[in-house]
């Protein structure tokens, strides 16, 4: 039986999986003769595809490629390879996409805390500026969550997901018309989606803002879903959660831009021109002008006071060798000072190796023997696996991958992977542990990692970082 390849895609070509969702996987892929690098998100395409299938992944492809923004992760190209029993490829759509090399912007946010004021303001005004200039363009999202969020290798916010998008608006003539379909994730949506009126298109994402701001200053989202049978919805329909954590650590400014976008009558909500024009967003911005690895730092600091970093990033040893593969990898990976400062290259067993996920950690026992441990931990926390798989040495992938799903205390599904692989560096050795996440909130991913290190039977083998001392 022929074993499927992945095809190049103009010139770049899939190297390793770096994520994915309930429908897609993401790969790295890098077109080595240009030393540049790309994501490619991988949708397979069966005979049982169906034509409905078929014209919301060309909608998405079709709008996406036409929205060029800083802002909005770029589209590069795509190619479709068909089913066929003769074809050497496997079947799916290739979407060529810029790599977020800075990963998850809320991989970095610390649950039930959030980022600073500054930090706030400063992604904040980069989602607005983005959305703008797409609803500028006829198009609304309709999908803002924060795993919609990502960032580049400089720490720039990039908009991505359209596949839940609607064109609501001709741009040559502003007309608009009404959208009807029910869409997007239950913490999320906007109240009139509830309903089965036709509801105005800019309203729905100007609320999907306001969630995200909110997550952005409380480290977690406000409600489970904009209806009565939420309790902290319904007190904040009554006003009775404003003298409440998290609602009462917000500023005056904050708080008024916030319960402006998440007005419940769309038509008294704020529009995005009067979001950017509120004084909150209007006062200039006192990070842009610090450089990557002050912004890093600012970005991380909730995950420092936390311990979190000191988890990720033990510092195992004071060498930091520099060979041939990680001079490549400032290439591949790009490598900058934010991904830098951000800790997104991990020491493992070949070498410094590019991580866009600070849910990880080191263990000072071998991969056999802390898989039972995690697996003894996964199933106190009430978190489903799958049996682990173990991958052939020369194949290059992790030497263990389990895959780990469950539903949030949002009522969110989440599904992602626990990676182990060994590693020997300096006097220390043991495992390197990474959790990937395909699905869900990156918060409660964070959540989930954070438990599994601390359970009884994982927590004494973890690496941590050592403070400094005065001898």
């Amino acid at each position: 039986m022929m074993t499927l390849r992945y095809p190049k895609i103009s010139g770049y070509q899939l190297v390793h999986k770096i994520g994915g969702g309930g429908f897609s996987t993401v790969y790295r892929a890098v077109h080595f003769e240009d030393h540049r690098v790309a994501a490619c998100k991988v949708v397979r395409v069966t005979t049982e595809t169906s034509e409905h299938q078929r014209k919301m992944l060309d909608k998405e492809m079709h709008v996406h490629a036409a929205l060029k923004h800083s802002n909005v992760l770029e589209f590069i190209g795509a190619v479709t390879v068909e089913p066929n029993k003769g074809s050497p490829y496997f079947p799916a759509v290739y979407m060529l996409l810029e790599l977020a090399a800075g990963g998850d912007l809320f991989d970095k946010i610390a649950p039930e805390v959030g980022v600073g004021d500054d930090i706030a303001h400063y992604y904040f005004s980069q989602l607005v500026s983005g959305l703008s200039y797409i609803h500028g363009e006829g198009v609304c999202h309709r999908d803002l969550k924060p795993e919609n969020l990502l960032l580049d290798a400089a720490g720039h916010l990039k908009i991505t997901d359209f596949g839940l998008c609607s064109v609501y608006k001709l741009k040559e003539t502003g007309k608009t018309r009404l959208l009807s379909e029910r869409c997007g994730s239950l913490p999320y949506i906007a109240p009139e989606l509830n309903g089965n009126e036709a509801y105005e298109a800019e309203p729905i994402d100007v609320w999907g803002c306001g969630v995200i701001l909110f997550t952005l200053c409380a480290g977690n989202t406000p409600w489970d879903q904009p209806t009565k049978r939420s309790h902290e919805f319904v007190r904040y329909l009554g006003g009775k959660c404003f003298n409440e954590d998290p609602w009462s650590r917000f500023s005056e400014d904050v708080l008024s831009l916030i319960t402006g976008m998440l007005d419940i009558k769309p038509s008294r909500r704020m529009t995005l021109a009067e979001v950017m024009g509120h004084r909150w967003m209007a006062r200039p911005s006192q990070i842009a002008s610090q450089g990557p690895a002050a912004l890093a730092q600012h970005l991380t600091e909730s995950l420092r006071q936390s311990g979190d970093l000191d988890i990720a990033e033990p510092d195992l040893s004071g060498r930091d060798d520099v060979d041939e593969e990680q001079i490549m990898s400032e290439v591949t990976h790009q490598r900058t000072q934010f991904t830098q400062s951000l800790l997104l290259f991990s020491q493992t067993q070949n070498g410094r190796r590019y991580t866009p996920h600070l849910t990880r950690f080191y263990a000072a026992i071998g991969p056999r023997l802390l898989l039972s441990l995690i697996e003894e931990a996964l199933e106190a926390l009430g978190v489903q696996r799958k049996p682990a798989v173990e991958a052939d040495e020369k194949s290059g992938d992790p030497l263990l991958r389990m895959r780990i799903g469950g539903i949030d205390k949002r009522s969110l599904k989440y599904k992602g992977w626990v990676e182990i692989d060994p590693f020997c560096y300096g006097d220390k050795d043991g495992s390197f542990v990474v959790m990937q996440r395909d699905e869900g909130n990156p918060i409660t991913w964070r959540q989930l990692w954070k438990a599994v290190i601390m359970h009884p039977a994982v927590e004494p083998h973890v690496y941590r970082k050592r403070e400094p001392t005065n001898e």
